[in-house]
């Protein structure tokens, strides 16, 4: 207590010296503007998306927007737990302090590189396919992002596939100017050094934005090292005031070394340690789009986005348990041989938005509608071996003794209409049609210098999604329902066996299920800015795998896994965001500036209503397979609260946010373990508080320093246990740290 004391005086006093300093000064009108805009974009965090906006309706649906000018935030490492604050039910997995990847999920849905979300940039898909394998890879750095937009569950019918919703990262821009230049440059704790510098504008009918980004750093954790580089350029050409052509192409590579996974003892005695010091990890990756933007007549506009990505997923390691060590071998005298994974990505898609505005009765109407082409392409190298040495080094020798080719095709089209009953109430329908083809072929595995191909499969779907959403407008504030039907189709990793002996079902569904939302949110009184609301979410048809016996018969005692669906987990609760400006409530926010205070309280009942499972024990004459339930056990990764906490102050051109995260426990298995196994995969984490600080000092109408603390109470705790990569194990997180950075705009 003593210390979050401390830190609170040391906020109030800094900005009061601050305060002092500013009042001697001269002040021209120059930096009387910056001052009046750095204030009011304080108070509008987050926003919400207009109810038509870029060819896209969300009239009735639940959405944030967090603008990264309004809040402070480590930007540099893409800090979640700061950039989500005041986005309710936001869980974030926080394995390593590069930042490199978002891991974020919402309403007790797995946080696995965001891949329970529709995760977009400039509203085009960056995921390795958003169907067979949704994970994000690559997301832009944050000091490149203008906003992050996220619509929750009814957004399925609008972008597809997903229960969490969409994650869409818009990018700056230059419309003002012919020419800026805009640099910011950090250094801070375990070596992180970054750079990003970035030229834009725009000149008559031209505009360009071009970026790049560097950044690196030695790790809390040791054998953590990463570089990691993003570059982005985007031009633009307006051919009449109607119609507007771009282009843009994103590149990204890093090379990140991963510490690895810990057993809870290894945890406890020395979280910082590491077991693996040759494991390696890296994705190159590249997306382009070209977007045409026009209005077809006065009632009618037309958004076209064609945009395709190339990428790989690449790693190499040693990657048992954390309980077996990776030792130089007695009798070769060297290590052991690491594995090497490779996955490459291809994939293609074109996107049309329209909107269509026309009148029933006095009232104008707002039609939504569009359509999507996609295929993406994944070649899946796996389990060869690789080199002795410890660098990033993929080299193999012979085969690889899995090489996988897996295709999807997707052909979608979506209809939603906002009827608009009165000026104040609005109904709004939808539904989506989807095909979706998946296929897979190749290898499987080699044994004894022989190929054993997996049975070339071909699955095709025909999905109608539907959902309506109701929106009433009282003054500046609004109630809003939404119900959506939505799922995940079945994954690469569902429809692959473990070995040539399993058996995949030949009737396996996609999850299936729906989002109900229900609440209220607006601004009163010019100082409070709220939202409100319940959630419930459905998700049936939840894929795992089943032992059985071979032919159904016990006598064989030969058994195998069969991959099906299994069963369903309901996910309710509150989420709740409060930010009151107590300066402007009191009148007194043009003498000491405004001084908020932030709440958001999310309430998580996540569980599982029905699973089946079969285990399986030995005994010296015979195999039995025991069946029971996972129903009334808690969905893994859901915790059952996730709680902030915070209060920002800004004052002329400086502004301060202290901010405190309370998450609870979480299982990170279905059967619910409590105690930890010795290797660390299972068991359950403990919740944790954490607190950090972020500050911005705007000088010289161009210049700016920001720093901050992160993990200010140095509190030592984990988010996930990994069973695979990036290390089997429980992984920390990083204790404190901090950042100091000077930028600049001209």
């Amino acid at each position: 207590m003593k210390l979050i004391l401390s830190v609170v005086l040391f906020s109030i006093s800094t900005l009061i010296i601050a305060q002092k300093d500013i009042s001697n000064l001269a002040l021209n009108d120059t930096v009387k503007k910056l001052s009046t805009v750095t204030i009011i974009v304080k108070q509008q965090t987050p926003e919400r998306l207009h109810e038509v906006e870029d060819n896209m309706l969300f009239s009735g649906k639940k959405n944030e927007v967090i603008r990264m000018a309004n809040i402070n935030a480590n930007f540099t490492t893409n800090n979640a737990r700061e950039v989500f604050s005041k986005i309710p039910g936001v869980s974030v997995w926080e394995n390593e302090g590069s930042g490199i990847q978002i891991n974020v999920g919402v309403r007790g849905l797995s946080p696995n590189r965001s891949w329970e979300l529709n995760t977009r940039q400039n509203g085009y898909d960056i995921s390795s396919d958003v169907f067979g394998y949704p994970e994000a890879y690559y997301n832009p750095p944050l000091e490149a992002v203008e906003a992050i937009q996220l619509v929750r569950g009814g957004a399925s019918l609008q972008f597809g596939s997903q229960f969490g919703g969409m994650l869409n990262y818009v990018l700056k821009r230059e419309t003002k100017k012919p020419f800026t230049f805009e640099t910011q440059n950090t250094i801070g704790s375990y070596g992180l050094m970054s750079s990003y510098n970035a030229i834009g504008g725009t000149k008559n009918k031209f505009s360009y934005y071009v970026y790049n980004h560097f950044r690196t750093g030695k790790g809390w954790r040791e054998n953590s090292q990463y570089e990691v580089r993003n570059s982005h350029a985007y031009v633009s050409y307006q051919l009449n005031s109607n119609t507007k052509i771009s282009l843009e192409y994103t590149n990204m590579d890093y090379e990140m070394q991963q510490a690895g996974g810990l057993t809870d003892a290894q945890f406890a005695d020395n979280p910082r340690q590491s077991l693996r010091k040759r494991n390696w990890f890296g994705t190159p990756w590249n997306v382009a789009a070209l977007i045409f933007d026009t209005k077809l007549s006065a009632n009618l506009t037309l958004n076209t986005k064609l945009f395709g990505l190339v990428g790989e997923r690449n790693s190499v390691g040693f990657i048992a348990t954390p309980d077996k060590p990776d030792a130089i071998s007695s009798t070769t005298n060297d290590y052991d041989n690491r594995q090497v994974d490779r996955d490459f990505y291809k994939n293609l898609g074109i996107e049309t938005r329209s909107i269509y505005n026309y009148k029933l009765g006095k009232q104008n109407q707002n039609l939504a509608f569009g359509a999507r082409l996609y295929r993406a392409n994944t070649t899946r190298k796996k389990q060869d071996k690789g080199t002795t040495a410890a660098d990033f080094d993929l080299e193999i020798d012979g085969r690889f003794s899995r090489d996988l080719d897996f295709q999807t095709n997707n052909i979608a089209f979506f209809a939603e209409n906002q009827f608009k009953i009165t000026n104040n109430l609005s109904v709004t329908p939808g539904i989506r049609y989807e095909n979706i083809n998946s296929s897979i072929e190749g290898r499987l595995n080699i044994t004894n210098g022989s190929d054993e191909n997996v049975t070339p499969e071909s699955l095709t779907r025909n999905k109608i999604l539907m959902g309506i959403g109701v929106e009433y407008k009282l003054n500046k504030t609004n109630f809003y329902t939404n119900f959506s039907q939505a799922f995940r189709p079945v994954l690469f990793s569902d429809i692959t066996p473990p070995s040539t002996k399993d058996v995949i079902d030949k009737d396996l569904k996609d999850a299936d299920g729906y989002n109900f939302d229900f609440g209220y949110r607006g601004n009163l009184l010019g100082w409070i800015n709220f939202d409100v609301g319940y959630f419930y979410l459905n998700y049936n048809n939840r894929i795992g795998s089943i032992l059985k016996f071979t032919n159904d018969d016990p006598t064989t005692q030969n058994t195998f896994l069969f991959r099906t669906n299994l069963g369903t987990t309901i996910h309710k609760g509150i989420e709740s965001f409060v930010d009151l400006n107590v300066s402007k409530a009191l009148k007194i926010n043009q003498q000491i500036g405004d001084l908020q205070f932030f709440t958001t309280l999310s309430f998580i009942d996540a569980e599982y209503t029905d699973f089946k499972i079969i285990k399986k024990s030995v005994t010296a004459t015979e195999i039995v397979l025991t069946e029971s339930n996972l129903k009334g056990n808690r969905v893994e990764n859901a915790p059952r609260y996730i709680h902030n906490f915070g209060i920002t102050w800004s004052y002329k051109n400086f502004s301060s946010t202290l901010q405190n995260r309370r998450t609870g426990f979480v299982y990170s298995d279905a059967d619910n373990t409590e105690l930890p196994n010795p290797n660390g995969v299972t068991g359950k984490l403990d919740g944790y508080s954490v607190y950090d600080l972020s500050m911005e000092y705007c000088f010289l109408e161009k210049f700016n320093l920001r720093g901050g603390v992160n993990n200010l109470d140095n509190t030592i705790y984990a988010t996930r246990r990994a069973g695979g990569y990036p290390g089997p194990g429980i992984l920390p997180n990083e204790s404190r740290t901090f950042f100091l950075s000077i930028g600049a705009k001209f």
